[in-house]
Protein backbone atom coordinates (compact mmCIF):
# COMPACT_ATOMS: atom_id res chain seq x y z
CA UNK A 1 0.00 0.00 0.00
CA UNK A 2 0.99 3.82 -0.70
CA UNK A 3 1.38 5.54 2.85
CA UNK A 4 -1.65 7.17 2.89
CA UNK A 5 -3.37 4.22 2.50
CA UNK A 6 -1.42 2.55 5.41
CA UNK A 7 -2.60 6.03 7.37
CA UNK A 8 -6.22 4.85 7.25
CA UNK A 9 -5.97 1.64 7.31
CA UNK A 10 -3.80 2.27 11.45
CA UNK A 11 -6.95 4.70 11.80
CA UNK A 12 -9.17 2.37 11.04
CA UNK A 13 -7.57 -0.39 13.16
CA UNK A 14 -7.81 2.20 16.36
CA UNK A 15 -11.30 2.74 16.22
CA UNK A 16 -11.38 5.95 14.79
CA UNK A 17 -14.65 7.22 12.71
CA UNK A 18 -14.58 11.13 12.75
CA UNK A 19 -11.85 12.70 11.37
CA UNK A 20 -11.53 16.93 12.08
CA UNK A 21 -9.12 18.72 9.24
CA UNK A 22 -8.85 21.14 6.31
CA UNK A 23 -6.87 19.78 3.11
CA UNK A 24 -3.81 21.30 1.23
CA UNK A 25 -1.06 20.43 -1.05
CA UNK A 26 1.04 18.52 1.61
CA UNK A 27 -1.92 16.37 2.68
CA UNK A 28 -3.70 15.52 -1.12
CA UNK A 29 -2.82 11.66 -0.88
CA UNK A 30 -4.06 11.43 2.69
CA UNK A 31 -7.47 13.24 1.38
CA UNK A 32 -7.52 11.14 -1.76
CA UNK A 33 -7.30 7.87 0.40
CA UNK A 34 -10.30 9.60 2.29
CA UNK A 35 -12.71 9.85 -0.12
CA UNK A 36 -12.37 6.02 -1.21
CA UNK A 37 -12.78 5.62 2.75
CA UNK A 38 -15.47 8.23 3.15
CA UNK A 39 -18.20 4.57 3.97
CA UNK A 40 -15.96 4.44 6.82
CA UNK A 41 -14.47 7.15 8.30
CA UNK A 42 -16.91 10.71 8.39
CA UNK A 43 -14.67 13.91 7.69
CA UNK A 44 -15.78 17.37 8.98
CA UNK A 45 -14.17 20.52 6.90
CA UNK A 46 -14.14 23.11 9.54
CA UNK A 47 -13.63 26.55 8.24
CA UNK A 48 -10.32 27.16 10.03
CA UNK A 49 -7.45 24.47 11.23
CA UNK A 50 -7.84 25.91 14.48
CA UNK A 51 -11.58 24.90 14.62
CA UNK A 52 -10.85 21.34 13.46
CA UNK A 53 -8.29 20.80 16.57
CA UNK A 54 -11.00 22.51 19.23
CA UNK A 55 -13.77 20.18 17.77
CA UNK A 56 -11.17 17.19 17.83
CA UNK A 57 -10.40 18.11 21.51
CA UNK A 58 -14.42 18.47 22.03
CA UNK A 59 -15.22 14.89 20.49
CA UNK A 60 -12.45 13.25 22.61
CA UNK A 61 -13.78 15.32 25.88
CA UNK A 62 -17.64 14.35 25.25
CA UNK A 63 -16.51 10.74 24.38
CA UNK A 64 -13.63 9.55 26.28
CA UNK A 65 -12.27 7.95 23.07
CA UNK A 66 -9.19 9.94 20.39
CA UNK A 67 -10.15 13.30 18.70
CA UNK A 68 -8.78 13.42 15.53
CA UNK A 69 -7.01 16.21 13.19
CA UNK A 70 -5.57 16.80 9.86
CA UNK A 71 -4.16 19.79 8.43
CA UNK A 72 -1.46 20.56 5.43
CA UNK A 73 2.03 22.02 6.29
CA UNK A 74 3.08 25.53 6.89
CA UNK A 75 0.44 27.49 8.30
CA UNK A 76 -2.20 24.80 8.38
CA UNK A 77 -0.11 22.85 10.98
CA UNK A 78 1.00 26.40 12.61
CA UNK A 79 -2.88 27.06 12.79
CA UNK A 80 -3.76 24.08 15.16
CA UNK A 81 -1.20 24.61 17.55
CA UNK A 82 -3.18 26.42 20.04
CA UNK A 83 -5.83 23.69 19.80
CA UNK A 84 -3.15 21.38 20.56
CA UNK A 85 -1.91 23.29 23.00
CA UNK A 86 -5.26 23.74 24.72
CA UNK A 87 -6.01 19.86 24.82
CA UNK A 88 -2.55 19.73 26.10
CA UNK A 89 -3.05 21.63 28.99
CA UNK A 90 -6.15 19.79 29.75
CA UNK A 91 -4.90 16.34 29.51
CA UNK A 92 -7.19 15.60 26.58
CA UNK A 93 -6.42 12.04 24.42
CA UNK A 94 -5.98 13.69 21.02
CA UNK A 95 -3.52 13.11 17.17
CA UNK A 96 -3.13 15.49 15.02
CA UNK A 97 -1.68 15.35 12.15
CA UNK A 98 0.18 17.26 9.61
CA UNK A 99 1.72 17.09 6.07
CA UNK A 100 4.94 18.41 5.44
CA UNK A 101 7.28 18.90 2.50
CA UNK A 102 8.93 16.04 0.90
CA UNK A 103 11.88 14.21 2.67
CA UNK A 104 14.36 15.59 0.87
CA UNK A 105 13.49 19.24 0.90
CA UNK A 106 12.91 19.61 4.82
CA UNK A 107 15.18 22.09 6.09
CA UNK A 108 15.38 24.09 3.12
CA UNK A 109 12.84 26.98 3.65
CA UNK A 110 10.81 25.11 0.89
CA UNK A 111 7.53 26.47 0.07
CA UNK A 112 5.00 25.66 3.19
CA UNK A 113 7.54 24.20 4.88
CA UNK A 114 7.69 24.34 8.92
CA UNK A 115 9.58 22.45 11.96
CA UNK A 116 6.17 21.20 13.47
CA UNK A 117 7.50 18.64 15.32
CA UNK A 118 10.15 21.77 16.85
CA UNK A 119 7.17 24.08 17.37
CA UNK A 120 4.99 21.72 18.82
CA UNK A 121 7.60 19.80 21.01
CA UNK A 122 6.59 21.78 24.77
CA UNK A 123 2.55 21.51 24.26
CA UNK A 124 2.30 17.53 23.08
CA UNK A 125 3.48 14.29 24.94
CA UNK A 126 5.21 13.26 22.16
CA UNK A 127 5.39 14.26 18.58
CA UNK A 128 7.05 12.78 15.71
CA UNK A 129 8.01 13.13 11.67
CA UNK A 130 7.74 9.99 9.85
CA UNK A 131 10.95 10.06 7.34
CA UNK A 132 10.69 6.18 6.43
CA UNK A 133 7.66 4.54 4.67
CA UNK A 134 8.52 1.62 6.83
CA UNK A 135 8.32 3.36 10.31
CA UNK A 136 4.37 5.20 9.28
CA UNK A 137 2.56 1.88 10.46
CA UNK A 138 4.05 1.69 14.17
CA UNK A 139 4.67 5.41 14.29
CA UNK A 140 0.33 5.37 14.02
CA UNK A 141 0.09 2.83 16.51
CA UNK A 142 2.68 4.00 19.15
CA UNK A 143 0.78 7.75 18.70
CA UNK A 144 -2.37 6.55 19.32
CA UNK A 145 -1.25 4.61 22.56
CA UNK A 146 0.60 7.47 24.71
CA UNK A 147 -2.64 9.85 23.92
CA UNK A 148 -4.38 7.21 25.83
CA UNK A 149 -1.98 5.91 28.33
CA UNK A 150 -1.19 7.21 32.02
CA UNK A 151 -1.79 11.11 31.68
CA UNK A 152 -3.82 11.18 28.45
CA UNK A 153 -2.65 14.18 25.90
CA UNK A 154 -1.70 15.29 22.24
CA UNK A 155 0.43 13.35 20.10
CA UNK A 156 1.76 15.10 16.78
CA UNK A 157 2.55 12.94 13.51
CA UNK A 158 4.23 14.81 10.56
CA UNK A 159 4.18 12.94 7.58
CA UNK A 160 6.29 14.28 4.40
CA UNK A 161 4.20 14.18 0.98
CA UNK A 162 6.47 11.54 -0.75
CA UNK A 163 5.97 9.21 2.12
CA UNK A 164 2.58 9.12 1.65
CA UNK A 165 3.30 8.42 -2.08
CA UNK A 166 5.74 5.88 -1.42
CA UNK A 167 4.62 1.96 -1.03
CA UNK A 168 5.26 -0.55 1.53
CA UNK A 169 3.90 -4.18 2.55
CA UNK A 170 1.32 -3.15 5.09
CA UNK A 171 0.74 -5.75 7.98
CA UNK A 172 -2.19 -5.55 10.63
CA UNK A 173 -1.06 -5.83 14.32
CA UNK A 174 -3.04 -6.21 17.31
CA UNK A 175 -3.70 -3.58 19.83
CA UNK A 176 -1.75 -2.68 22.21
CA UNK A 177 -3.89 -2.59 25.34
CA UNK A 178 -4.28 0.46 27.15
CA UNK A 179 -3.19 -0.72 30.89
CA UNK A 180 -4.69 1.20 34.10
CA UNK A 181 -1.04 2.36 36.02
CA UNK A 182 -1.06 -0.09 38.90
CA UNK A 183 2.88 -0.67 39.37
CA UNK A 184 2.79 2.77 40.80
CA UNK A 185 -0.01 2.54 43.47
CA UNK A 186 1.90 1.29 46.43
CA UNK A 187 0.42 -0.89 49.82
CA UNK A 188 2.39 1.43 52.57
CA UNK A 189 1.09 4.44 50.23
CA UNK A 190 -2.81 3.15 50.92
CA UNK A 191 -1.92 2.25 54.63
CA UNK A 192 -0.77 5.56 55.00
CA UNK A 193 -3.85 7.36 53.33
CA UNK A 194 -6.04 5.20 55.35
CA UNK A 195 -4.43 6.05 58.61
CA UNK A 196 -5.05 9.76 57.92
CA UNK A 197 -8.16 9.63 56.48
CA UNK A 198 -9.35 7.20 60.02
CA UNK A 199 -8.14 10.41 62.12
CA UNK A 200 -9.53 12.77 60.72
CA UNK A 201 -12.21 14.72 61.69
CA UNK A 202 -12.75 17.27 59.06
CA UNK A 203 -12.10 15.91 55.94
CA UNK A 204 -12.87 17.30 52.44
CA UNK A 205 -11.77 16.46 48.75
CA UNK A 206 -11.09 18.72 46.34
CA UNK A 207 -11.74 16.61 42.71
CA UNK A 208 -10.47 17.64 39.53
CA UNK A 209 -10.52 16.17 35.60
CA UNK A 210 -8.82 13.22 36.37
CA UNK A 211 -11.73 11.67 37.54
CA UNK A 212 -13.53 12.32 34.86
CA UNK A 213 -10.30 10.84 32.19
CA UNK A 214 -10.21 7.79 34.53
CA UNK A 215 -13.89 7.64 34.92
CA UNK A 216 -14.29 7.51 38.52
CA UNK A 217 -17.11 9.18 38.85
CA UNK A 218 -18.99 6.02 40.50
CA UNK A 219 -16.07 5.40 42.93
CA UNK A 220 -15.59 9.18 43.81
CA UNK A 221 -19.60 9.01 45.38
CA UNK A 222 -18.23 5.71 47.18
CA UNK A 223 -15.48 7.47 48.38
CA UNK A 224 -17.21 10.46 49.64
CA UNK A 225 -19.83 8.77 51.24
CA UNK A 226 -17.83 6.47 53.19
CA UNK A 227 -15.34 8.69 54.50
CA UNK A 228 -18.56 11.57 54.79
CA UNK A 229 -16.53 14.44 53.31
CA UNK A 230 -17.62 17.36 50.97
CA UNK A 231 -16.62 17.40 47.71
CA UNK A 232 -15.46 20.75 45.84
CA UNK A 233 -14.50 20.40 41.97
CA UNK A 234 -12.12 22.49 39.84
CA UNK A 235 -13.76 23.90 36.99
CA UNK A 236 -12.21 20.69 34.73
CA UNK A 237 -13.92 18.52 37.42
CA UNK A 238 -17.12 20.22 36.92
CA UNK A 239 -19.52 17.13 36.51
CA UNK A 240 -17.67 14.29 37.78
CA UNK A 241 -19.40 14.84 41.16
CA UNK A 242 -22.97 15.70 40.80
CA UNK A 243 -23.59 19.49 41.80
CA UNK A 244 -27.30 17.71 43.22
CA UNK A 245 -25.48 15.21 46.11
CA UNK A 246 -25.73 16.88 49.37
CA UNK A 247 -21.49 16.44 49.78
CA UNK A 248 -20.80 18.85 46.53
CA UNK A 249 -19.81 22.46 47.86
CA UNK A 250 -19.05 23.18 44.22
CA UNK A 251 -16.62 25.33 42.19
CA UNK A 252 -13.43 25.70 44.65
CA UNK A 253 -10.94 28.99 44.25
CA UNK A 254 -11.12 31.90 42.21
CA UNK A 255 -14.53 31.80 41.39
CA UNK A 256 -15.30 29.33 43.94
CA UNK A 257 -18.30 28.76 46.40
CA UNK A 258 -18.22 30.01 49.79
CA UNK A 259 -18.71 26.49 51.12
CA UNK A 260 -16.01 25.11 48.76
CA UNK A 261 -13.08 27.68 49.93
CA UNK A 262 -14.13 28.11 53.09
CA UNK A 263 -14.13 24.24 53.35
CA UNK A 264 -10.75 24.21 52.41
CA UNK A 265 -9.80 26.42 54.74
CA UNK A 266 -11.07 24.85 57.76
CA UNK A 267 -10.26 21.31 57.06
CA UNK A 268 -7.87 19.31 58.97
CA UNK A 269 -7.62 17.00 55.79
CA UNK A 270 -7.44 17.77 52.30
CA UNK A 271 -7.62 14.93 49.71
CA UNK A 272 -7.07 16.23 46.46
CA UNK A 273 -7.92 13.60 43.85
CA UNK A 274 -6.65 14.07 39.61
CA UNK A 275 -6.24 17.75 40.38
CA UNK A 276 -3.01 19.42 40.24
CA UNK A 277 -3.15 22.56 42.54
CA UNK A 278 -3.96 25.39 39.68
CA UNK A 279 -3.25 28.76 40.79
CA UNK A 280 -7.03 29.70 40.18
CA UNK A 281 -7.57 27.17 42.89
CA UNK A 282 -5.05 28.00 45.36
CA UNK A 283 -4.03 31.57 45.17
CA UNK A 284 -2.03 32.34 47.69
CA UNK A 285 0.06 29.58 48.36
CA UNK A 286 0.88 30.45 51.73
CA UNK A 287 -2.84 30.63 53.33
CA UNK A 288 -3.99 27.42 51.26
CA UNK A 289 -5.48 24.77 53.65
CA UNK A 290 -3.33 26.17 56.40
CA UNK A 291 -5.31 23.49 58.61
CA UNK A 292 -5.25 20.66 56.79
CA UNK A 293 -2.66 17.57 56.20
CA UNK A 294 -2.63 17.18 52.23
CA UNK A 295 -3.24 13.76 50.86
CA UNK A 296 -2.71 13.82 46.56
CA UNK A 297 -3.75 11.37 44.02
CA UNK A 298 -2.54 12.07 41.06
CA UNK A 299 -1.56 9.36 37.63
CA UNK A 300 1.47 11.66 37.25
CA UNK A 301 4.07 11.67 39.74
CA UNK A 302 5.47 15.08 38.17
CA UNK A 303 2.32 17.15 40.11
CA UNK A 304 3.05 15.49 43.23
CA UNK A 305 4.44 18.42 45.49
CA UNK A 306 4.99 20.40 42.03
CA UNK A 307 2.41 23.56 43.41
CA UNK A 308 2.15 22.66 47.24
CA UNK A 309 3.88 21.04 50.03
CA UNK A 310 1.97 17.96 50.17
CA UNK A 311 2.10 15.18 53.47
CA UNK A 312 1.50 12.16 51.38
CA UNK A 313 0.25 10.89 48.20
CA UNK A 314 -0.80 8.18 45.65
CA UNK A 315 0.37 7.69 42.21
CA UNK A 316 -1.32 6.08 39.86
CA UNK A 317 -5.25 5.62 37.92
CA UNK A 318 -7.64 7.16 40.34
CA UNK A 319 -10.87 4.72 39.66
CA UNK A 320 -8.06 1.74 41.09
CA UNK A 321 -6.72 3.59 44.15
CA UNK A 322 -10.17 4.79 45.30
CA UNK A 323 -11.55 0.98 44.16
CA UNK A 324 -8.64 -0.34 46.99
CA UNK A 325 -9.15 2.58 49.55
CA UNK A 326 -12.68 2.19 50.18
CA UNK A 327 -12.45 -1.49 50.30
CA UNK A 328 -9.90 -0.89 53.50
CA UNK A 329 -11.61 2.00 55.11
CA UNK A 330 -14.38 1.91 57.73
CA UNK A 331 -17.46 3.99 57.50
CA UNK A 332 -16.43 7.45 58.74
CA UNK A 333 -18.89 10.03 60.69
CA UNK A 334 -18.52 13.43 60.42
CA UNK A 335 -22.23 15.35 61.16
CA UNK A 336 -20.52 18.26 62.84
CA UNK A 337 -18.00 18.93 60.44
CA UNK A 338 -20.86 18.49 57.75
CA UNK A 339 -23.53 20.55 59.53
CA UNK A 340 -20.91 23.66 59.01
CA UNK A 341 -20.08 23.27 55.65
CA UNK A 342 -24.28 23.20 55.23
CA UNK A 343 -24.57 26.04 56.87
CA UNK A 344 -21.83 27.58 54.53
CA UNK A 345 -23.78 26.36 51.63
CA UNK A 346 -27.31 27.61 53.18
CA UNK A 347 -25.98 31.08 54.31
CA UNK A 348 -23.79 32.10 51.25
CA UNK A 349 -26.09 30.30 48.38
CA UNK A 350 -25.74 31.66 44.41
CA UNK A 351 -28.84 33.85 44.11
CA UNK A 352 -29.59 36.05 40.96
CA UNK A 353 -31.02 39.44 41.27
CA UNK A 354 -35.29 39.50 40.53
CA UNK A 355 -35.72 42.77 38.33
CA UNK A 356 -36.43 43.14 35.02
CA UNK A 357 -33.11 43.38 33.30
CA UNK A 358 -31.75 40.13 31.92
CA UNK A 359 -29.23 38.66 33.92
CA UNK A 360 -26.48 36.11 32.05
CA UNK A 361 -26.74 34.03 35.55
CA UNK A 362 -30.86 33.62 34.84
CA UNK A 363 -30.03 32.53 31.09
CA UNK A 364 -28.25 29.74 32.40
CA UNK A 365 -30.61 28.74 35.04
CA UNK A 366 -33.28 28.54 32.15
CA UNK A 367 -31.09 26.51 29.81
CA UNK A 368 -30.61 24.06 32.76
CA UNK A 369 -34.13 24.07 33.67
CA UNK A 370 -35.33 23.99 29.45
CA UNK A 371 -33.37 20.88 28.81
CA UNK A 372 -33.91 18.83 31.94
CA UNK A 373 -30.55 19.35 33.07
CA UNK A 374 -29.63 17.05 29.99
CA UNK A 375 -27.42 19.53 27.53
CA UNK A 376 -24.35 19.25 26.70
CA UNK A 377 -22.56 22.86 27.73
CA UNK A 378 -19.41 23.97 26.03
CA UNK A 379 -18.09 27.00 26.41
CA UNK A 380 -15.46 30.04 25.25
CA UNK A 381 -13.53 31.42 28.04
CA UNK A 382 -14.56 34.25 30.19
CA UNK A 383 -17.52 35.67 32.38
CA UNK A 384 -20.32 33.49 30.76
CA UNK A 385 -17.87 30.45 31.39
CA UNK A 386 -17.66 30.89 34.69
CA UNK A 387 -21.57 31.75 34.76
CA UNK A 388 -22.07 27.92 33.06
CA UNK A 389 -20.08 26.50 35.75
CA UNK A 390 -21.80 28.22 38.60
CA UNK A 391 -25.52 28.24 37.28
CA UNK A 392 -26.16 24.87 35.40
CA UNK A 393 -26.54 21.63 37.64
CA UNK A 394 -24.26 19.24 36.14
CA UNK A 395 -25.01 15.76 37.54
CA UNK A 396 -22.85 13.62 34.73
CA UNK A 397 -19.12 13.76 33.57
CA UNK A 398 -18.24 14.73 29.97
CA UNK A 399 -21.14 17.26 29.83
CA UNK A 400 -19.33 20.77 30.65
CA UNK A 401 -16.40 20.94 28.02
CA UNK A 402 -14.16 23.67 28.25
CA UNK A 403 -10.70 25.35 28.32
CA UNK A 404 -9.40 24.87 31.51
CA UNK A 405 -5.70 25.42 31.97
CA UNK A 406 -4.67 27.35 28.74
CA UNK A 407 -8.30 29.35 28.59
CA UNK A 408 -8.87 29.59 25.05
CA UNK A 409 -10.70 32.16 23.61
CA UNK A 410 -12.23 30.89 20.10
CA UNK A 411 -12.39 27.31 21.88
CA UNK A 412 -15.67 26.87 22.07
CA UNK A 413 -17.54 26.89 18.33
CA UNK A 414 -15.35 24.36 17.24
CA UNK A 415 -15.92 22.02 20.71
CA UNK A 416 -19.36 22.15 19.96
CA UNK A 417 -19.20 21.10 16.33
CA UNK A 418 -16.47 17.70 17.95
CA UNK A 419 -19.56 16.65 20.63
CA UNK A 420 -22.51 17.00 18.52
CA UNK A 421 -20.81 14.91 15.89
CA UNK A 422 -19.86 12.36 18.36
CA UNK A 423 -23.38 12.81 19.80
CA UNK A 424 -26.13 13.31 17.27
CA UNK A 425 -28.73 12.67 19.37
CA UNK A 426 -27.55 14.88 22.62
CA UNK A 427 -28.90 18.72 22.72
CA UNK A 428 -25.47 20.82 23.09
CA UNK A 429 -25.61 24.27 24.10
CA UNK A 430 -22.28 26.48 23.47
CA UNK A 431 -22.31 29.46 25.92
CA UNK A 432 -20.51 32.43 24.25
CA UNK A 433 -19.05 36.17 25.28
CA UNK A 434 -19.18 38.19 22.34
CA UNK A 435 -15.90 38.72 22.46
CA UNK A 436 -14.85 35.12 22.54
CA UNK A 437 -17.61 34.64 19.89
CA UNK A 438 -16.07 36.75 17.19
CA UNK A 439 -12.64 34.69 16.70
CA UNK A 440 -14.08 31.56 15.56
CA UNK A 441 -17.72 33.04 14.37
CA UNK A 442 -16.31 31.68 11.44
CA UNK A 443 -17.32 28.39 12.26
CA UNK A 444 -20.90 28.84 11.69
CA UNK A 445 -20.47 27.80 8.54
CA UNK A 446 -19.11 24.11 9.37
CA UNK A 447 -22.46 24.11 11.58
CA UNK A 448 -25.07 24.98 9.14
CA UNK A 449 -23.35 22.37 6.00
CA UNK A 450 -23.69 19.45 8.44
CA UNK A 451 -26.89 20.37 9.96
CA UNK A 452 -25.61 20.63 13.76
CA UNK A 453 -28.55 21.23 15.89
CA UNK A 454 -26.35 23.30 18.15
CA UNK A 455 -27.61 26.49 20.02
CA UNK A 456 -25.04 29.28 20.26
CA UNK A 457 -26.50 31.34 23.55
CA UNK A 458 -24.46 34.66 23.11
CA UNK A 459 -23.48 36.49 26.37
CA UNK A 460 -23.56 39.70 24.89
CA UNK A 461 -22.73 42.76 27.04
CA UNK A 462 -20.48 44.06 24.15
CA UNK A 463 -17.22 44.31 26.02
CA UNK A 464 -14.63 41.98 27.26
CA UNK A 465 -16.73 41.14 30.08
CA UNK A 466 -13.84 39.32 32.60
CA UNK A 467 -10.52 42.31 31.54
CA UNK A 468 -13.22 44.72 32.24
CA UNK A 469 -14.25 43.51 35.67
CA UNK A 470 -10.81 43.65 36.87
CA UNK A 471 -10.40 46.91 35.58
CA UNK A 472 -13.21 47.85 37.27
CA UNK A 473 -11.85 46.50 40.79
CA UNK A 474 -8.49 46.60 40.20
CA UNK A 475 -7.28 49.06 37.59
CA UNK A 476 -9.66 52.19 38.84
CA UNK A 477 -12.18 51.65 36.41
CA UNK A 478 -9.19 52.46 32.76
CA UNK A 479 -11.36 50.62 30.62
CA UNK A 480 -7.93 50.16 28.03
CA UNK A 481 -9.32 48.31 24.71
CA UNK A 482 -11.95 46.63 26.12
CA UNK A 483 -15.31 48.12 24.93
CA UNK A 484 -16.72 46.44 21.69
CA UNK A 485 -20.18 48.01 21.32
CA UNK A 486 -18.92 50.41 18.29
CA UNK A 487 -17.11 47.35 16.62
CA UNK A 488 -20.03 44.61 15.31
CA UNK A 489 -21.30 42.54 14.18
CA UNK A 490 -24.80 42.27 14.44
CA UNK A 491 -24.73 38.69 15.52
CA UNK A 492 -28.19 38.08 14.03
CA UNK A 493 -27.58 39.51 10.71
CA UNK A 494 -24.08 37.23 10.66
CA UNK A 495 -26.24 33.98 11.74
CA UNK A 496 -28.33 34.43 8.85
CA UNK A 497 -25.48 35.41 6.68
CA UNK A 498 -24.32 31.23 7.01
CA UNK A 499 -28.00 30.19 7.21
CA UNK A 500 -28.34 30.14 10.57
CA UNK A 501 -31.72 31.04 12.59
CA UNK A 502 -30.59 34.53 14.52
CA UNK A 503 -32.67 35.79 17.27
CA UNK A 504 -32.17 38.68 19.66
CA UNK A 505 -33.96 38.78 23.05
CA UNK A 506 -33.72 41.40 26.15
CA UNK A 507 -35.85 39.23 28.10
CA UNK A 508 -35.74 36.18 30.45
CA UNK A 509 -40.00 35.45 29.04
CA UNK A 510 -38.10 36.28 25.18
CA UNK A 511 -35.24 34.10 26.12
CA UNK A 512 -37.08 31.27 27.06
CA UNK A 513 -40.12 31.35 23.54
CA UNK A 514 -37.02 31.41 21.60
CA UNK A 515 -34.64 28.70 23.08
CA UNK A 516 -38.13 26.67 23.17
CA UNK A 517 -38.19 27.30 19.75
CA UNK A 518 -34.91 26.78 18.72
CA UNK A 519 -35.05 22.99 20.98
CA UNK A 520 -38.11 21.93 18.96
CA UNK A 521 -36.41 22.61 15.56
CA UNK A 522 -33.72 20.47 15.72
CA UNK A 523 -31.39 23.25 13.73
CA UNK A 524 -28.52 25.13 14.70
CA UNK A 525 -29.45 28.80 16.31
CA UNK A 526 -27.94 31.93 17.53
CA UNK A 527 -29.65 33.45 20.28
CA UNK A 528 -28.01 37.38 20.95
CA UNK A 529 -28.86 37.74 24.73
CA UNK A 530 -27.96 41.49 25.33
CA UNK A 531 -26.85 41.68 28.86
CA UNK A 532 -25.64 44.59 30.69
CA UNK A 533 -22.20 45.58 30.36
CA UNK A 534 -21.13 45.74 34.11
CA UNK A 535 -22.33 41.99 35.35
CA UNK A 536 -19.85 40.55 37.07
CA UNK A 537 -19.00 36.76 38.24
CA UNK A 538 -18.87 36.64 41.91
CA UNK A 539 -18.06 35.48 43.91
CA UNK A 540 -13.83 36.24 43.43
CA UNK A 541 -10.71 35.87 45.13
CA UNK A 542 -8.66 39.27 44.47
CA UNK A 543 -5.10 38.24 42.97
CA UNK A 544 -2.83 36.71 45.94
CA UNK A 545 -5.53 36.86 48.60
CA UNK A 546 -6.53 33.42 50.62
CA UNK A 547 -9.86 31.89 49.31
CA UNK A 548 -11.81 32.51 51.51
CA UNK A 549 -11.15 36.42 51.23
CA UNK A 550 -13.90 36.73 48.74
CA UNK A 551 -15.47 39.63 47.31
CA UNK A 552 -19.04 38.60 47.42
CA UNK A 553 -20.95 41.84 45.36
Amino acid sequence: MNGASILIECLLQQGVDTIFGYPGGAVLHIYDELYKYSDKITHILTAHEQGAAHAADGYARATGKVGVCLATSGPGATNLVTGIATAYMDSIPMVAITGNVGVSLLGKDSFQEIDISGVSRSITKHNYIVKDIADLADTIREAFHIAQSGRKGPVLVDIPKDITVKEFEYIPQPLKPILTKLHTIRHKDLIEAKDMIVASEKPFIYMGGGIISSNATKELVEFAERIQAPVANSLMGTGGFSSKHYLSTGLVGMHGNVASNEGITHCDLLIAIGARFSDRVTSSIATFAPNAKILHIDIDPAEIGKNVKIDASIIGDAKVILQQLNGMLPQQNHDTWLGQVESWKRDYELTVDMDDRLHPQAIIQAVDRLTNGEAIITTEVGQHQMWAAQYFGYTTPRTFISSGGLGTMGFGTGASIGVQTALKDKTVVQIAGDGSFRMNCNELSTIEHYNLPIIIVLLNNTVLGMVRQWQTLFYEKRYSQTKLEDRGPDFVKLAQAYGVAGYEVKTEDEFNKVFEEALQSRKPAVINCLIHKDEKVLPMVAPGAPINDLIME
